[in-house]
């Protein structure tokens, strides 16, 4: 496979990634009326933007957006898998601020016992991060040949 077709792929995977945590968090709160704890709500500022951003690169095919994306996607990894530790160990809960009205600690949803919104959340940085590192490495090689 070329690797245009490759960063195609790999634009509009990340783009829906996104497009999907989105329209989860909306639905969270907007459809079944869960309110956002703080970290949800960084959660939001860090993915929403890379809505609008992964969508422009996805029609340019502008391979070069991992540059942007990846700094912010690996930050929202990182504050969802704080917001899951918190949720999830006792460790971590009872070091960890209070969050404001609704608490940090709270989970409107368990799926399975691990799956919580948190965890949504920290899949679909995951993916976009996972997407931007292989675009950079696939670019990276193309350079060179």
């Amino acid at each position: 496979m070329s690797y245009e077709k490759k960063k195609e792929y790999l634009l509009f995977s990340a783009w829906a990634a996104a497009v999907v945590a989105m329209a989860g968090s909306l639905y969270f709160s907007e459809i079944l009326g869960y309110e956002p704890c703080e970290l949800c709500w960084y959660q939001r500022i860090l993915m929403y933007p890379l809505v609008i951003v992964l969508g422009i690169a996805a029609v340019k095919k502008d391979g070069a957006q991992w540059l942007y994306v990846l700094p912010i996607s690996l930050i929202g990894t990182g504050v969802s898998l704080y917001h899951y530790l918190i949720q999830k160990t006792s460790f971590f809960a009872e070091s960890s601020p209070a969050c404001g009205r609704v608490p940090c600690t709270g989970e409107y949803i368990n799926g399975f016992g691990f799956i919580t919104i948190p965890f949504l959340a920290l899949i679909g940085f995951t993916i976009i991060s996972v997407c931007m590192v292989i675009l950079a490495m696939q670019k990276k090689e193309e350079e060179r040949i």
